[in-house]
């Protein structure tokens, strides 16, 4: 296992730190100038769509742009975002909060593509509700089943499986932590709570995450703003400091510039996902009137996790002065202590209680892709799908109760290559964006309410859901 382990890691740096890199500020800079900046210049939009979708009811067992928005931003919004960001100050420095600000402004196009193509090549199920994400796109429109077999294996297992037991993990540990509860009662306890959502199908999944997630968001951010408040005096030389040290690092920082842009970058990648291909499998299920609304709605979730959450947790860090670069208290451990300094004794209860709401909704949204993907095989197969669910919980329950360094480089791998395979695609089929998104525009200029009509596209070729059944 070590040897194993040893191997995966090796793979995995010269994966994230050089090739994967490279790939995703490359596409991200090409989506960024084809579309004329839209993660910008569409703001306004996407705050409009965002808000329209909030409450709104569906037909059957169809979902809103909003609930589909909480489904991606429950997966991707997890304890990476408390636990992960304190990992980038300590290795990299402050100076790595503002790379991972720069790479999410640059993933926020490469995630508008992804979720408009998962919208152009969706599915519509039989109970009214909709399927879709890479593997269905890889299929439908690039006509490469044995690839889009691969992506979806993959993102089956890394997400339903290998990161669920990590999360399982991270809310054992903590609730161990801050109330001395045995990992075996949490497991049990996680277990039961786990197969009661995702048995309940997407809409009780979408329910659970339209609930929890802004609590959820809310609150986290609520506890930065009051500690930024109670800190305003540092906040000027904070944001100096970062600004500073991204360009000029530390000396205690090893590496130099290089390992300051390179944690900031790959943490930006990990928290927003953008490239990686996981969140178009939620931007799918959206029943909109047009690929574009959720496209720019799922744009926008990248700033909601990286701009909100993730630097919420950097002002904690950095405000409260309880980290040091390259010391041995870092990840949850630091935040906990960052919070300890503000709150007392009540801290660590408290950050429990966030990393239960975190970790949970990020089990329910990982799952939710593991079944998107489990459909592309057998669409119609209850078996196939009564299995996938008894294998999360059993997850669930071993996660609770493992050590699993060897499990993330493995899921840190599986996610790599998921990232290469759906850059490959959206690289390629970003030419049915650009046409869609001009039409969106067009139709925005005459007063229009946007509707999509696939015969503006080259070949319609793939396209179920909007009226074209061409195989």
């Amino acid at each position: 296992m070590v040897l194993l382990n040893s191997i995966v890691d090796s793979i995995n740096t010269v994966l994230w730190s050089y090739v994967l890199i490279v790939i995703l500020i490359g596409c991200g800079i090409y989506f960024t100038l084809s579309t004329r900046c839209v993660q910008l210049s569409m703001l306004p939009e996407m705050i409009k769509l965002l808000t329209e979708g909030v409450g709104k009811k569906t037909d059957g067992r169809a979902i809103s742009s909003f609930q589909a928005f909480c489904v991606s931003t429950a997966s991707r919004v997890g304890v990476g975002n408390i636990a992960g960001v304190a990992i980038a100050i300590v290795t990299g420095g402050p100076g790595a909060i503002f790379w991972m600000w720069i790479i999410a402004f640059i993933g926020s196009a490469t995630g508008f593509v992804e979720s408009t193509l998962a919208q152009i090549y969706k599915i519509q199920r039989p109970d009214g509700s909709f399927h879709g994400g890479p593997a269905y796109y890889i299929k439908n429109a690039l006509h490469q089943s044995g690839v889009a077999k691969l992506f979806a294996v993959l993102l089956a297992v890394t997400f339903g499986l290998i990161y669920n037991s990590v999360q399982a993990n991270t809310i054992a540990l903590s609730a161990a932590t801050a109330f001395a509860i045995p990992q075996y009662v949490t497991a049990g306890v996680l277990a039961f709570f786990t197969g009661l959502v995702i048995c309940g199908g997407v809409q009780r999944i979408a329910q659970v995450t339209e609930f929890l997630v802004p609590i959820m968001a809310g609150l986290y951010i609520l506890v930065a703003l009051l500690i930024t408040v109670i800190n305003i005096d540092k906040v000027p030389d904070m944001f100096a400091l970062i600004f500073h040290d991204a360009f000029n690092p530390q000396a205690a920082v090893g590496g130099g510039l290089g390992s300051v842009l390179l944690t900031g970058v790959k943490r930006g990648l990990f928290s927003n996902e953008a490239g990686e291909g996981s969140v178009p499998n939620a931007a799918a299920t959206a029943d909109v009137s047009h690929p574009v609304k959720q496209g720019l709605i799922q744009a926008f979730g990248v700033y909601v996790d990286t701009w909100l959450v993730c630097t919420a947790t950097a002002f904690i860090v950095l405000l409260t002065g309880q980290y040091t670069i390259g010391g041995d208290l870092t990840g949850i451990a630091l935040a906990q202590a960052s919070l300890s300094s503000i709150f007392g004794a009540s801290a660590p209860a408290a950050v429990s209680f966030m990393i239960l709401m975190f970790a949970f909704s990020s089990i329910v949204g990982n799952y939710y892709y593991g079944e998107i993907n489990i459909a592309f095989f057998e669409a119609k197969s209850k078996t196939a799908l009564f299995i996938f669910r008894a294998l999360v919980i059993f997850m669930v329950v071993f996660g609770s109760m493992a050590e699993l360094s060897l499990v993330w480089n493995l899921a840190d791998l599986f996610m790599g290559l998921l990232a290469l395979t759906n850059l490959y695609a959206i690289s390629r089929l970003y030419k049915y964006v650009h046409v869609t998104f001009t039409s969106y525009l067009e139709q925005k200029k005459q007063g229009l309410e946007p509707v999509f009509d696939p015969a503006i596209l080259p070949d319609e070729h793939g396209i179920h859901a909007w009226g074209v059944d061409k195989d």
